[in-house]
């Protein structure tokens, strides 16, 4: 069985010897031969990459139709510039600082610039295309968190954040899990990124929420979604590319690839489902937005559970997860913090919530590699609780100093003429709508 991203790790019966993706097994007594590069999975990760990077701009539509029509551009322009910036710098040095051998905490500098990855294989794909399709990851994560301080924060300052978050938290963070870093050695589960994604980002966002500062306006019932057709269509393209978020983590066109994409079928849907019937029970009226969102929820939830629990459990899955999320949202709008698309919600909530239940729902008849509480191990729960603190308080506080150290030169926020007119004409000197007169 491919247990390529599966595990990052996995650990012998004795726990003497951890073996990782990123470096071989220095236990072993002989080092085997790399294997030979396989053409249908080097094939299902082509496409697979490709829909990893699709996600990006299905963010930015699901993200632009959230906000009012004269931040529309600017909102999704906070999505489509990390593929640039985020996609350089990954290639760069990100990738070295999470894949390279390294230590516990961060890996080395040995493969900055791209140096030694070649053709030759990673498992059974490429290297290089191995390297394109995390950082894919790598740049969907950084994007994540503009939900948080969307209408409001200067473009520019923005994107010296996302470049030096990308560097100094998700490269790390990364390494941690799938690496070769210390939360892999210790039995972290995470298949496509409930942590290093999804966790990652959420932290982050809420500590840019906070130091940036609400909005003018807010709390004010005109700030209210100018596009719901189009957060709907980013919805359903981000569901579209999650196959390949998920079902491409097993890095292989294997079983476990198609029980990640199973699970990933199964979990929104039921999130959906119970979604609808919170919004019906509270509200009366089934809203698209909410729709839109407990898609989005069910699929942050069980991305790290993907490739490690059966189809029955995603299901299970999928609507646990609706309810926390749907209340924090709730408790959210009572409060004066301004995460504006409520990236700690859906994604912070969401991604510890799946976190939690793959250490409950994993199960090794299905992953080859643990068993989660339900199935006789119930110390997989610490260690995936240890994660997810181990994450939020590193992103947490390294977003924090990054924020405060680029205030200390140059203001966060655009102007309040700006934040005014709207930031589409302001700082791109275009709107998404023209308007006679």
């Amino acid at each position: 069985m491919n247990r390529a991203r599966l595990a990052s790790v996995t650990k012998t019966m004795a726990g003497a010897a951890v073996c990782v993706l990123a470096a071989p097994c220095a236990a072993a007594a002989q080092t085997p031969a790399p294997p030979a590069i396989a053409t249908a999975d080097t094939a299902w990760m082509l496409v697979a990459t490709a829909l990893v990077l699709l996600m990006t701009p299905a963010l930015a539509f699901f993200y632009g139709g959230l906000v009012r029509s004269k931040n529309a551009l600017n909102t999704m322009m906070m999505s489509f510039v990390s593929l640039g910036f985020v996609g350089v710098l990954w290639a760069v040095v990100g990738y070295s600082l999470a894949f390279s051998t390294g230590g516990a905490w961060v890996g080395d500098l040995s493969r900055v610039f791209l140096r030694g990855v070649g053709l030759e294989p990673q498992g059974t794909i490429p290297h290089v295309l191995f390297m394109a399709y995390q950082g894919t990851f790598a740049i969907i994560t950084a994007a994540l968190i503009s939900g948080a301080i969307v209408e409001r924060m200067r473009f520019s300052m923005y994107v010296l954040f996302i470049s030096l978050w990308a560097i100094f938290v998700y490269s790390p963070v990364a390494h941690w899990v799938w690496g070769g870093g210390w939360l892999a050695r210790w039995g972290a589960l995470d298949f496509a990124g409930g942590t290093v994604v999804h966790v990652n980002a959420a932290a982050a966002a809420l500590v840019a929420a906070i130091v940036v500062g609400k909005r003018q306006e807010y709390p004010s019932s005109g700030l209210l979604p100018h596009s719901v057709p189009l957060t709907l269509l980013g919805a359903g393209l981000l569901w579209f590319g999650w196959f390949g978020f998920n079902a491409g983590s097993a890095l292989a066109a294997s079983p476990v690839a198609a029980l990640a994409f199973v699970t990933t079928m199964l979990a929104p849907a039921a999130t959906l489902l119970v979604w609808t019937f919170l919004d019906a029970f509270r509200s009366r009226k089934p809203t698209a937005v909410g729709a839109a969102t407990a898609i989005v929820v069910g699929l942050v939830a069980i991305t790290p559970a993907a490739g490690f629990i059966s189809p029955m459990s995603a299901i299970a899955l999928g609507a646990i997860a609706a309810v926390p999320s749907y209340l924090a949202l709730m408790v959210r709008v009572k409060t004066r913090l301004d995460d504006s698309l409520d990236v700690v919600a859906a994604h912070g909530v969401g991604g510890s919530v799946g976190a939690l239940l793959t250490g409950l729902f994993a199960e090794k008849s299905w992953n080859g590699v643990a068993d989660g509480a339900l199935f006789g191990n119930p110390r997989q729960l610490l260690i995936q609780a240890v994660a997810i603190l181990a994450v939020l308080a590193y992103s947490g506080i390294v977003s924090f100093v990054l924020l405060k150290a680029i205030s200390l030169v140059t203001p966060l926020r655009a102007t309040d003429e700006d934040e005014s007119s709207g930031l589409d004409i302001s700082l791109h000197g275009e709107e998404a709508y023209l308007h006679e007169g």
